[in-house]
């Protein structure tokens, strides 16, 4: 893989829009079985947090080293201004980010033993925004659109990307010939109708085309009818221990995975789509960029909590490979 790659990313520009979210974790050593139910009794010993949904989706490319810009909604809560606190850190700009007296920041709040996740907590508002809402998102991305290389759907289906949002974004993405990554929600997928790329894991895959997983090479299946029906460029599916397969309409690729222990796959799709966005803006073929993102996904699910890439690792990894 060319090096040089790598390199262009620092000039690359990536917009992400979608579901943003703060991840909580509480982090402790399971001590005994509580007398009052069948559960473990967790002694806390710190906390953290760390960005979550399409907030992680940004972290990652900022970790790679683009340029990223936000759009995302959050509430005028203690948790959006905590959400706000950690981007900028990151060196993620807030600018874009839209706040709603009508609707709380969506929270995940992960409790760990033992290094293992024992429960988590989900504090969210998930109704589609109204319409007034729906012509703000429009209004902030459509702002940005000709300054970035490729744009970033993170679907987490919290009622940010509503049909009329998406169908904007698509089409005045097309219009301006900027690449659409998709990491869809859902059982209709048919909203991201002209997308350029989608991710979805085999799970999510199997599901939108009512396929069982326990019929024969059900990912081949649900990706080829995906690609066909959604006028799309790609489909890749992300496989969890099995990899990742790229779906083009003249070629299908199996990537099997490069981890080499997994503790834990929470953001692990964020972390794939981020880092394929990162190598299309970056000037790569879907074939180099999806290679890319799979040695990123080996990397971050070697670690317990949310994770997000970054350059050294990847190149580290990469030059290993």
């Amino acid at each position: 893989m060319n090096i040089d790659l790598l390199n262009n990313f620092s000039g690359a520009s990536v917009l992400v829009i979608g579901d943003v979210m703060l991840d909580r974790y509480w982090w402790g050593d399971a001590v005994k079985i509580s007398p009052e139910a069948p559960v473990p009794v967790v002694r806390l010993t710190k906390s953290s947090i760390a960005t979550g949904g399409a907030a992680n989706v940004a972290a990652n490319l900022r970790g790679l080293g683009v340029h990223t810009k936000l759009v995302g909604m959050i509430g005028i809560d203690q948790e959006g201004s905590l959400l706000a606190d950690e981007l900028e850190q990151l060196g993620i700009g807030i600018d874009l980010l839209i706040r709603s007296d009508a609707r709380p920041t969506t929270v995940k709040t992960r409790v760990i033993a033992n290094n293992q996740q024992v429960t988590r907590i989900d504090q969210e508002a998930n109704e589609p925004i109204e319409s007034v809402a729906e012509d703000e998102v429009i209004t902030v991305f459509s702002s940005q659109l000709e300054k970035c290389d490729a744009i970033v759907v993170s679907d987490y289906a919290k009622g940010l990307l509503t049909t009329k949002v998406l169908s904007a974004l698509i089409d005045k993405a097309n219009s301006l010939g900027k690449p659409v990554l998709i990491d869809p929600k859902g059982k209709d997928y048919s909203k991201y109708q002209g997308a350029t790329i989608l991710t979805p894991n085999r799970h999510e895959a199997a599901d939108a085309c009512g396929i069982s997983e326990a019929e024969p090479d059900f990912v081949s299946k649900a990706g080829s009818r995906l690609l066909s029906e959604l006028d799309c460029r790609a489909v890749l599916v992300t496989r969890g221990e099995d990899g990742m397969s790229l779906f083009q309409h003249d070629s299908v690729l199996h990537l099997p995975t490069t981890a080499r222990r997994v503790f834990d796959v929470t953001g692990a799709g964020d972390t794939v789509i981020a880092t394929l966005a990162a190598g299309i803006a970056a000037g790569a073929d879907l074939v180099v960029a999806s290679r890319l993102a799979n040695i990123a996904a080996g990397i971050v699910v070697e670690s317990v909590g949310t994770t997000h890439i970054r350059l050294d690792d990847l190149r580290g990894a990469e030059l290993d490979a």
